[in-house]
């Protein structure tokens, strides 16, 4: 059995997973319904299966690798919450019934890890830009893709660009540049772009 967290966090762990982005706090309270407390953010931080970072003055949540691997172990074990009904209960049941043949064929992972990946990058673009518009380093964008694949990325960005409410330039100031500004920068032609701004969609 996974280590027992309150109703809260271990919404917040499942609803992290489910849209497989960083969330900021207000919109985890707004959207969601989840209040996560001081207290609860903190030991989840502290145990690893959440990454809490200040992004333009706002916390924003992320869930690790171990978390998903709790959740996991969570939803195939974690039974229903208390307090429910027997039709809760009944839905729990076959919930973890469906959940546990998934992860038997090494599918559960993947249905959660399954996600749109433009809509992706549109969303780590919004949680990182302070206003519209707003030009980030692609070398920002790239490590919270969730492990998506380069050539993907890449493909992806094409694609936004040609839209022309995605832009995407080098940065004029070499000497400013980073090894993972380098890494991270998107050839196109002989030109590498280092930086992208995305008009409101």
């Amino acid at each position: 059995m996974p280590e027992k967290y309150g109703p809260s966090a271990r919404a917040a762990l499942l609803r992290l997973m489910l849209e497989n982005r960083a969330i900021p706090n207000p919109e985890l309270v707004a959207e969601f319904k989840i209040r996560l407390e001081p207290k609860e953010r903190e030991r989840l931080n502290s145990d690893g299966l959440l990454e809490t970072s200040k992004v333009a003055r706002r916390l924003v949540h992320e869930i690790t690798a171990k978390g998903r691997d709790w959740c996991r172990s969570d939803l195939r074990g974690g039974g229903s919450p208390t307090r429910s009904g027997p039709l809760a209960r009944v839905h729990a049941d076959i919930l973890q019934l469906v959940l546990r043949f998934l992860d038997e064929r090494g599918l559960l992972a993947e249905a959660f890890s399954a996600r749109d990946l433009e809509s992706l990058i549109r969303s780590v673009y919004e949680e990182l830009a302070e206003e519209p518009q707003d030009w980030i380093r692609l070398a920002r964008i790239r490590p919270r893709l969730n492990g998506a694949d380069r050539g993907e990325v890449d493909e992806t960005l094409v694609k936004m660009m040609k839209t022309g409410t995605v832009h995407l330039a080098p940065e004029s100031n070499t000497k400013v540049l980073t090894a993972e500004d380098h890494a991270s920068a998107l050839r196109v032609g002989s030109e590498d772009l280092h930086l992208v701004a995305m008009e409101e969609s």
